[in-house]
């Protein structure tokens, strides 16, 4: 199966890079995706690197970009997808997009603060007109010399009008209204008097574009004190407030010119929306290329700090892993960089022995990724070991397939499967980045296997939308069923089946008699067989798995492991669970529907296996008794070789070592004593 098998054989190399081309060439590596770069300045500062700035300009650019893609996004404009591959841009387009993104941020800016700005003008003379549409009944009031309030006169000036009191009018949000009269009453102790109409239509907030519900409100009091207290509350409850004349005419002559002014403004307001709409449709078009282009940028000097410079500060010296069958396409690609760089010197690569162990890489394509990202989910694999992913392509599916069991429900999975995996081109250009259906676009290739796999076991299951459906004539035999004339009155009769007496003798030709949906031990029979079927399954996965570390021994020549850890755990799983399995076919076998009554209970004999008791009513085959004693005893023997062996081996082979270093040493002293006995002997 090659790297499909297991993953690819990495090896470590050396690449020297001319300063001119180590751009290129890196921009040509990503768009590759063989390579692994490795930080050759663990110890220097991120902020003292050779590229920090111009990382920090394209940090500084997609803030660029994040906020025209909210103005974008706030004014309902689609951005447009990417159709084809946008390459990394050349290191000289740094300053031109940053110049492009810098003049396109001013100009939004500046567009929205004289919006934000012109629509502050427009809500005051909205507001201004309001009050004056509001206030004519109160002035009204005044005009004819009205009491303060009718039927509450102020203590002791039963005649004062409107014209001796000192007026305060403005706008107030509705929800504030409440506490702001309440405020009003205790400070000035029911000597200002409050007059409000609530406006109608909700007025637009310049600054979030929501609207607000607001009220006019006129006070009438009397004294300066009373005024200055009346207007620090007005203040406090941010409340607008706005100058009402009193004379009839003047009021008209001011409604006139706010009338006016309105008009003039709401036209300003629609030229400025439409030149900033222009403005947004325009960037939207080339919104998503000026992000891919950022990104890559951003990437490759971000890549370039993980490089070292050599002496002479014009050469970039990189080491990385690569996978050594794609060593040619990656020399093709520095070639490549070189050349569009213009650069006179070639770029080098050279394979560099290492002790470091090599990154886990597993190639994948559209169909083989999402089962790749479900292994992994649960643990990468070391370098050069067995990779289950082809193995999930099958088993996966079968097994949600066999939870799941149901033909109608699984044809609807299957139909929308096929349907993602037809229209995947349209769809991931439309909703690939969706953070939801992104994820489901992603799976369609299981979907589509998990729904095709779920339709033959809900026909193994004769179960379509939980009824089943008659494909082929029933084998019961109506006749044998002893039924009284009171279970066939009855409408709700539920007819335990009973296979030794109603059978033609003639199995069902494909999956489940549909006769076993009217029958009241239905749950009981069906129940009995998944669990079967699904002991099976499982402990048949579980030996596949075990099974499969024997390549990884045999590859990294582990053969210790073989005896320590493989041999016990395939002796402990077969001789347990595998016998469990041996024991449901036996009885499978060994009885029909006419002894069915004298077969014994799998879970009582299980049970009695590992409290050794001989119960022979519960034996299946002659000598059971002694084959599970011998069963059990050697699996629990497999307990301590599983625990114990290993640490064993290796406690006496560092004895060993150390008896050697010891006789090594010792030898080493008796020749220096011995030498220097020599000397002294001749002197």
């Amino acid at each position: 199966m090659g790297s499909l098998f297991r993953s690819e054989e990495m090896t470590l190399a050396q690449l020297f890079l001319q300063s001119e081309a180590a751009y290129a060439c890196v921009a040509e590596l990503g768009e590759l995706g063989l390579v692994q770069f490795r930080d050759l300045n663990p110890d220097v500062n991120a902020f003292q690197r050779k590229f920090v700035n111009e990382v920090r300009r394209c940090d500084e650019m997609e803030r660029k970009l994040r906020y025209i893609e909210k103005e974008v996004t706030s004014s309902n404009i689609k951005i447009h997808d990417v159709s084809e591959h946008v390459k990394a841009p050349a290191p000289r387009e740094l300053v031109d997009l940053e110049a492009k993104l810098d003049k396109l941020e001013s100009e939004l800016r500046e567009v929205n603060s004289n919006q934000e700005a012109l629509k502050q003008n427009y809500l005051e003379l909205e507001e201004q007109m309001s009050i004056l549409h509001n206030t004519q009944t109160f002035f009204h009031v005044g005009d004819h010399y009205a009491p303060f309030a009718e039927g509450n006169p102020l203590p002791q000036q039963q005649s004062v009008g409107i014209q001796s009191l000192g007026c305060l009018s403005g706008v107030l949000n509705r929800d504030r209204l409440p506490a702001f009269e309440q405020m009003l009453w205790r400070v000035s102790r029911g000597n200002i008097f409050l007059r409000c109409n609530e406006i109608e239509r909700p007025l637009q907030d310049p600054v979030t574009g929501d609207g607000v519900y607001k009220c006019v409100f006129v006070l009438f009091f009397q004294g300066e004190q009373l005024g200055i207290r009346a207007r620090k509350i007005c203040e406090g409850f941010r409340a607008s407030l706005y100058p009402c004349p009193e004379d009839a005419n003047e009021r008209q002559e001011l409604t006139t010119g706010i009338r006016t002014r309105i008009q003039d403004l709401q036209m300003v307001l629609n030229k400025t929306y439409d030149h900033r709409q222009r403005l947004l449709v325009e960037t939207a078009t080339t919104l998503q290329v000026w992000f891919i282009k950022v990104n890559k940028m951003k990437a490759i000097y971000h890549t370039l700090n993980l490089f070292n410079l050599d002496v002479t500060q014009k050469c970039l010296i990189a080491e990385c892993w690569c996978p050594v069958d794609d060593l040619e396409t990656i020399q093709r690609a520095l070639r490549h960089g070189t050349e569009s760089s213009g650069a006179s010197v070639p770029s080098i690569l050279n394979r560099v022995q290492s002790p470091l162990q090599p990154p886990t890489c597993n190639k994948t394509n559209k169909f083989t990724a999402v089962f790749q990202d479900i292994i992994d989910a649960y643990g990468v694999a070391s370098y050069r070991e067995v990779n289950p992913a082809p193995y999930a392509i099958i088993t996966f599916p079968f097994l949600f397939a066999v939870m799941f069991g149901d033909a109608g429900h699984g044809l609807i999975m299957a139909l929308f499967g096929l349907f993602l995996v037809v229209k995947e081109r349209k769809l991931i250009q439309a909703y690939g980045n969706d953070e939801v259906f992104g994820i489901i676009l992603g799976g369609r290739y299981i979907i589509f296997l998990m729904g095709m796999f779920s339709i033959y076991t809900g026909l193994i299951y004769n179960d379509v939308f939980s009824k089943s459906l008659k494909f082929f004539d029933s084998s019961w035999n109506v006749s044998g069923m002893d039924f009284s004339d009171e279970d066939l009155i009855k409408a709700d009769a539920s007819y335990f089946l009973d296979p030794c007496n109603t059978t033609n003798g003639v199995p069902y030709p494909f999956g489940m008699d549909p006769i076993w949906q009217v029958s009241g031990n239905k749950i009981s029979w069906l129940n009995s067989y998944k669990m079967k079927m699904s002991i099976i399954v499982g402990i048949s996965q579980m030996v596949f798995g075990v099974i499969l570390s024997v390549f990884n021994y045999v590859h990294f020549r582990k053969y210790s492991s073989l005896l320590f850890d493989f041999i016990p755990q395939i002796i402990f799983l077969l001789f347990i669970f595998g016998y469990m399995v041996v024991l449901i076919v036996i009885k499978w076998f060994k009885y029909s529907a006419e002894n069915s009554m004298e077969a014994p209970s799998l879970i009582i004999t299980i049970i009695n296996m590992f409290l050794l008791t001989n119960d022979e009513d519960l034996m299946m085959y002659s000598n059971q008794y002694e084959v599970q004693v011998a069963l059990v005893v050697i699996a629990v023997l497999c307990i301590p070789w599983m625990l114990l062996a290993r640490p064993v081996s290796q406690f006496i082979a560092h004895r060993g070592r150390m008896r050697q270093r010891l006789s090594t040493v010792s030898i080493s002293v008796s020749f220096a004593f011995a030498a220097a006995a020599f000397f002294v002997s001749c002197i």
